[in-house]
């Protein structure tokens, strides 16, 4: 297949849409739109989560985990959207466009798809998206024939009026009479004097050749070479047997592209994600970074949702009793303290483990969205979770729209919400927020939609129990 550079993207791969439209008038039971005539099938665009260990960009092992397809009604579940066997968000030969914070950093080329713990993954290698070909343009490649006669160094000779046609140029020899006349005194390179050999007679004029001195000679013409061959010559290498023989090669090689790495397993502590999307349209990256107008305001967000985070973990130590009036009358014979001085907020606020805090405009001209994620620390069983994602009202104040609270002995119950990022789901230019839901034995992925000063979720994957939202 001959790749080709397309508004950005390298199009050499098939995105799942493409493969998804191939699909749709064959699998008609699914439920999705189908029609017959291609002009209205829609544009289908997958969401999933690329999970991998190691640096980026070079992977030690990784994964694709797929979430949603948007069919242009609704979105189904990219795990088992079309299986037959496996779903077609993660058939061999798809490619995904890598991104964090809605900009694209690479691509993720599928080439296997498998089951782990009963759910489909698919396997692949992560490459960089190729720079463009820069384009030359004609308007560089044409010659400014006005400029003919200009001052402007070059490097080649310009005509000038007057001058003498050049050779093979078609014009008659009379023309060489408008000349300008030679300097004698500019110096010249002439050819050395040959006698010719059809009349047998030379220059009698010409002095006698200095053997010492060195001359300008044209050299001696050469045969045509004869054209290079193109044929390579491979010896073929014995058959190796020993199974114990180390490879070069790692991981699976399929034939079809670079090698894969090694699959992931389990939830390792030193696991990162991030949004995967593919899409047949050609669609400009979304930034969903937030640029706060005065850096004091962003300051003051994330305090204040530090604060109410740890007023959600139980971290915010509790305000110290009123005293007795005898006890008052005697301290306001004291020294009055410094102004300055509080002891509440002089004390060492409670760390924040893990703490992720992130702010997104989900759509263009939104305001601010918060997004806070962390825990307390000690070990799993007694481990406190708190999610919130708000947002800044007129005065500068933070209203909260979903606040999520679990601990590590009901992770079951109640899942641990991890923000993942903020995605555009159905190609709306509208950003929906991608959390995992992680319990102790079992895990999904939920799209949050932020509208009108609240947080609901609008999507969740199957194959877990944590279809209830979260407590507002």
């Amino acid at each position: 297949m001959t790749r080709q550079w397309v508004g950005g993207f390298l199009m050499g791969r098939p995105p799942v849409a493409a493969l998804l439209l191939a699909a749709l008038p064959v699998f008609g039971q699914y439920p999705g739109q189908v029609s017959d005539s291609s002009k209205g099938v829609p544009a289908l665009r997958a969401v999933a989560v690329l999970e991998w260990t190691g640096p980026e960009g070079k992977p030690k092992t990784s994964r694709l985990v797929p979430v949603t397809v948007f069919d242009g009604e609704a979105l189904q579940d990219g795990g088992i959207y079309l299986a037959r066997p496996e779903p077609l968000a993660v058939y061999g030969g798809v490619e995904y466009i890598l991104e964090k914070d809605g900009r694209h950093i690479g691509l993720f080329d599928l080439q296997r798809a498998g089951q782990e713990e009963g759910s489909w993954v698919g396997f692949g290698s992560w490459r960089p998206i190729p720079k463009p070909k820069p384009q030359f343009s004609a308007q560089q490649a044409q010659i400014d024939i006005d400029d003919e006669y200009s001052d402007r160094p070059v490097l080649h000779r310009k005509h000038h009026p007057g001058d003498a046609p050049a050779k093979g140029s078609g014009q008659s020899s009379g023309s060489a009479s408008n000349a300008p006349p030679v300097d004698p005194d500019r110096p010249t390179l002439h050819k050395p004097s040959e006698q010719t050999a059809s009349s047998g007679s030379s220059s009698s004029s010409a002095p006698a050749p200095d053997p010492d001195r060195p001359r300008l000679t044209e050299p001696a013409p050469q045969k045509p070479a004869a054209p290079a061959t193109t044929t390579a010559y491979v010896q073929s290498l014995p058959t190796i047997s020993d199974p114990d023989r180390p490879r070069l090669l790692r991981g699976k090689y399929t034939g079809d592209g670079p090698p894969i790495a090694p699959s992931l397993m389990g939830l390792p502590s030193d696991m990162h994600q991030m949004v995967a999307v593919s899409d047949p349209r050609n669609r400009p990256q979304h930034p969903w970074v937030f640029s706060w107008a005065n850096p004091a305001d962003a300051a003051k967000m994330k305090a204040d949702m530090e604060d109410l985070a740890r007023a959600a973990l139980g971290l915010t130590p509790p305000a110290p009793a009123t005293p007795p009036a005898a006890s008052r009358k005697a301290a306001s014979s004291r020294k009055t303290p410094s102004k300055d001085a509080n002891p509440v907020a002089d004390a060492e606020a409670a760390p924040l483990r893990d703490e992720q805090y992130r702010v997104f405009e989900l759509a263009y001209g939104a305001g601010a969205t918060l997004v806070l994620t962390a825990h307390t620390d000690g070990p799993l069983v007694q481990q406190k979770f708190v999610t919130l994602i708000a947002q800044p009202d007129l005065y500068g104040n933070v209203i909260v729209l979903m606040k999520s609270v679990t601990d590590g002995a009901h992770l079951d119950d109640k899942p641990r919400m991890r923000l993942v990022d903020a995605v555009d789901a159905m190609g709306d230019n509208r950003g929906e927020l991608l959390f995992e839901l992680r319990g102790l034995s079992q895990r999904q992925f939920a799209l949050y939609r932020v509208l009108r000063g609240s947080a609901e979720q609008i999507f969740i994957t199957s194959g877990g129990d944590f279809g209830i939202a979260a407590t507002h």
